[in-house]
């Protein structure tokens, strides 16, 4: 299995159903070092699984005090592979450590 850490629309239920044919079942977790800000989506298909314009994005800044709340999920590594699909260009996936120790998948900012 693997971890994945959202903080955004991954965690929607129509989402996680477009995405990965079912809802996923997650713990809340944090990541310590990175800053949220809003990207407006272009995609149709991720507008549509979303229904949002506006989707949120993570930079990281390495200051202790900035921190970005979200959901740890267990997927499989197929299920990653879709994840991958539905994230846009903007989007890089990353490995990081999470404030409970875990080390996970997430999406963050395209440098």
């Amino acid at each position: 299995m693997e971890k994945l850490f959202s903080y955004g629309t991954l965690q929607q239920e129509e989402v996680q159903l477009l995405t990965f044919g079912r809802n996923l079942t997650g713990t809340p977790d944090a990541l310590v070092g990175y800053k949220l800000s809003m990207l407006k989506i272009t995609d149709p298909h991720v507008l549509a699984a979303s229904k949002k314009e506006f989707h949120p994005i993570i930079s990281y800044t390495g200051h202790a005090e900035d921190s970005v709340k979200g959901t740890l999920f267990e997927i499989t590594p197929k299920e990653l592979i879709h994840a991958d699909s539905y994230e846009v260009g903007d989007y890089e996936r990353t490995y990081v450590l999470l404030l409970s120790g875990n080390m996970a998948w997430v999406y963050v900012k395209t440098p």
